[in-house]
């Protein structure tokens, strides 16, 4: 029998209608009951593709047992937090303060008036090696709320005042030298034999390279630029690329890069090709730009609608094992290419006998010192088999920031390559958003099956604007430009605090609005902005730009001396700000004219045309470029 999500628009919320608990969706119904019936509320939150969501659903939520307790003394909420990122914001911060760490599925025992009690994580179902069982925490939670609920809501009081003091952030006066402070405490972590930072796990944190690649260009430091480098090379030798269907997994499980969670998010291989492609373009290794255009290949094929949208995951699981999609045994190998092509191929790609996961094999080039043998027939019908030996879920649903992402990343891999399929995907994603998720200056969170969200937070306006910034980088058309700016706007008045950054929400039904800086697996919004600001400013040498990057540069700066290895976005910006990249102003008739730096654009300069400027006249009556470059222009001149 179906539950109250049988109607909603979210994978994750789909995938547990059929569920014996009573689930609500977010919403006045469900803390309507709670208040007439006087129950706490559980809180689960998660996402489609995650794996410890999937066995905590199939121990707990699956279970007739658990599901009669949760039923009797409990009014349960089911939330998707990449639909609700403010819900999980919020709710995470809770989780972190309580346990020192948070991730999903996160499991929140709150009141009526959405003050939480108590969180976690994954439960077991009963308590086991050491850790409390699912329903054992429900017994003595519902006993608690009979018969000591004052010592449940001081709780919450305190909860509540630590995250908001945790959201309000320690303020100093950020004159370190942040990013040198962050490649150096960078450096500490290096793991200079496997590549990756710390131990394990290890995630890819692209936007950390990309910091560290330009820090290294700006100062000199081909050590820095090794470490980057260095990473880069190892994942892509490791098991957490995919090299039979191209694309990252979420993470490596081991130090070495080899077992992945095999998940796969839009949103890390979006940022990751915008890594590869900026490697390749400071070294012209071949091997980045092929990474990054087997990564954007995958996204073409695989995660990508009819009418341009990216879908948003992959799954780890197929058939309730993990990685089983992405794994092969010796014999398969030797079935599927024949003897002598398989036993070449299993040298060359770690496959053995015995195995090197779980007894079955990742594919993976770690052993290899060739990483441009030419096996691509053999990849091709390893490809096909494993399409038809079994399936992987999508999450079908098309979210705004993520696309946002993956349009920026088209567009630079375009510019590294000059392969116009890439800027023709990214351009078709963008009319998909302009159509489906934009009301004027309203933009709209996610869309599926023809059926959008309510509203968008801080991250889709910020990423949406940098996505039209290499669009118009890309193209040199003013339209995306002149989309960008009024969007700036539009963020300013639906997101700005008056003491300095930027909220995540316009106005929060929780107890705090969400002002997060920390880059995670996904850049904050506010870091975003900042380098949305100082591109904008660079571009159009507008003041307003320029005060707003200033001050958000400002902002983030009094905000991230503790901890700037996880701010390297804003990094990232700040350097762009004190060290502009070539300017590249061209001065034409009319906006047709252009075409020889539209065939030839820089992978990464600040260009603005002009058209009929007195400012910048025409030289010879044709089109003239003026370049800028750091702090001196080279004379105007005709030929780019």
């Amino acid at each position: 029998m179906s539950n109250r999500l049988k109607n909603e628009i979210s994978p994750y919320l789909l995938q547990h209608a059929e569920n014996p608990v009573d689930w609500f969706p977010w919403g006045d119904e469900a803390f309507e009951k709670a208040k007439a019936e006087d129950k706490p509320i559980f809180l689960s939150i998660g996402y489609s593709t995650c794996h410890w969501c999937h066995v905590m659903a199939h121990e707990s939520f699956e279970s007739e047992e658990i599901a009669g307790i949760l039923n009797r003394d409990f009014v349960s909420i089911k939330v998707d937090r990449e639909q609700r990122p403010d819900i999980d914001s919020v709710y995470m911060s809770v989780c972190q303060a309580l346990t020192g760490s948070g991730g999903w599925p996160m499991s929140i025992f709150m009141s009526a008036d959405k003050k939480p009690f108590f969180a976690g994580t994954y439960f077991p179902p009963h308590s086991r090696y050491g850790s409390p069982g699912f329903a054992d925490i429900l017994s003595v939670i519902a006993k608690l709320w009979r018969t000591d609920r004052e010592k449940l809501i001081r709780s919450a009081d305190e909860i509540i005042n630590e995250a908001k003091e945790q959201n309000a952030g320690q303020a100093d006066d950020g004159s370190n030298n942040l990013p040198e402070k962050a490649a150096r405490l960078l450096s500490y972590s290096f793991d200079k034999v496997n590549g990756g930072f710390g131990s394990a796990p290890k995630f890819p944190t692209p936007h950390n390279l990309l910091f560290l690649m330009l820090y290294a260009v700006q100062n000199d430091r081909p050590d820095i630029q090794q470490m980057a480098e260095k990473t880069l090379l190892q994942m892509r030798k490791g098991g957490i690329f995919d090299h039979i269907g191209g694309g990252f997994s979420r993470y490596s499980t081991d130090k070495y890069f080899l077992v992945p969670h095999f998940e796969k998010m839009l949103y890390d291989n979006a940022l990751l090709i915008m890594a590869y492609s900026t490697a390749y373009h400071l070294t012209k290794n071949e091997i980045y730009l092929d990474t990054a255009r087997k990564t954007a290949d995958y996204i073409l094929r695989e995660m990508t609608a009819p009418d341009g949208g990216f879908y948003s995951a992959q799954d780890a699981d197929s058939d309730g094992v993990e990685g089983k999609y992405y794994t092969f045994t010796y014999d398969e190998i030797i079935r599927v290419l024949g003897r002598e092509r398989g036993e070449r191929f299993a040298g060359v790609f770690d496959i053995t006998e015995s195995g090197n996961f779980e007894g079955t094999n990742i594919p993976n080039l770690l052993k290899s010192n060739d990483l441009q043998t030419d096996f691509s027939e053999e990849i091709g019908m390893l490809y096909a088999y494993r399409k038809e030996r079994t399936h992987l879920h999508l999450d079908d649903k098309i979210l705004l920031s993520w696309n946002s992402l993956t349009i920026a990343a088209l567009c630079m891999l375009y510019r590294a390559c000059g392969d116009n399929k890439y800027l023709n995907a990214a351009e078709k994603a963008q009319k998909f958003i302009a159509d489906k998720m934009t009301n004027g200056l309203q933009l709209f969170l996610s869309c599926r099956d023809g059926r959008r969200s309510e509203g968008a937070f801080l991250d889709d306006y910020a990423f949406y604007i940098a996505a039209l910034i290499e669009l118009y980088h890309s193209t040199l058309k003013a339209d995306y430009l002149q989309a960008a700016s009024a969007l700036c706007d539009e963020a300013q008045k639906r997101f700005a605090d008056s003491s300095g950054g930027y909220y995540l929400c316009e106005s929060s039904e929780l107890f705090m609005n969400p002002k997060g800086t920390y880059d995670g697996a996904v850049p904050s919004g506010n870091s975003a902005l900042a380098y949305d600001f100082v591109r904008l400013y660079h571009i159009t040498d507008d003041s307003r730009y320029r005060t707003l990057a200033e001050k958000q540069i400002d902002y983030l700066s009094s905000r991230t001396s503790g901890v700037p290895m996880g701010n390297c976005l804003f990094l990232t910006a700040k350097l762009l700000y004190d060290s502009p990249p070539t300017h590249i102003t061209v001065a034409a008739k009319s906006d047709d004219e252009p075409n020889e730096i539209r065939e030839r654009l820089p992978f990464f300069a600040d260009i603005s045309v002009r058209l009929n400027s007195n400012e910048y006249p025409l030289i010879n009556g044709r089109t003239t470029y003026y370049i800028c470059k750091g702090r001196k222009c080279l004379p105007p001149r005709n030929d780019f």
